[in-house]
């Protein structure tokens, strides 16, 4: 990966753990398999690309940018996406492994979570509205000021969400979810 830009390419069983790999470019890239866990991408760009079974655990991202990109079946542990560009941030994850990871004021209307754990995630002043959240684990997720207008929790789980801390205006949520809107009022819910 020593060139700095690559289109249409096919990267597979890429072992690059904690490697430095800054200011590149990729467009219409396809991931398979490959490990590049706390190695830096730091102000690179990643263009209508797919990540598919890979271990990007504690990347790097400082000042990247995200447009179009999707994850699935990775483990994505500890990724502080705060530090992304916000400029064209979209992202979709289905079936991955989120946790810890950091989401703090970035705009992700209508990103979808499908089948996703998404354990101890700081949400803090995102906007999620429209964001879909199928199937995901939301223990400990932080979420403290954050847009969650018209966003679909209908099955997610495991949340803690305080509706007066945060904007669920039409959110939509199962009645088992409604003990999670409820945590702090130490309400029995039967």
């Amino acid at each position: 990966m020593k060139e700095l830009y690559h289109e249409g390419k096919t990267f597979e069983r890429i072992v690059y753990p904690n490697k430095e790999s800054k200011n590149r470019e990729f467009e219409d890239c396809t991931f398979k398999l490959c490990d590049f866990s706390e190695s830096n991408f730091s102000q690179s760009r990643f263009t209508d690309c797919t990540f598919i079974g890979c271990n990007l655990a504690m990347l790097k991202l400082n000042r990247a940018t995200f447009n179009n990109v999707q994850f699935k079946e990775c483990k994505l542990t500890g990724i502080n996406f705060s530090e992304c560009e916000d400029t064209l941030f979209t992202v979709g994850f289905e079936h991955c492994i989120l946790d810890y990871a950091a989401f703090q004021k970035k705009k992700m209307a209508k990103t979808k979570f499908i089948h996703t754990s998404l354990k101890g995630v700081d949400f803090s002043s995102a906007n999620l509205s429209s964001a879909v959240f199928d199937n995901t684990d939301l223990e400990r997720a932080v979420f403290n000021n954050t847009i969650l207008a018209s966003a679909d929790l209908s099955t997610a789980f495991n949340f803690d969400i305080d509706p007066e801390l945060n904007t669920i205006k039409g959110a939509r949520f199962s009645q088992y979810g409604l003990q999670g809107l409820l945590t702090k009022y130490k309400l029995e819910v039967i």
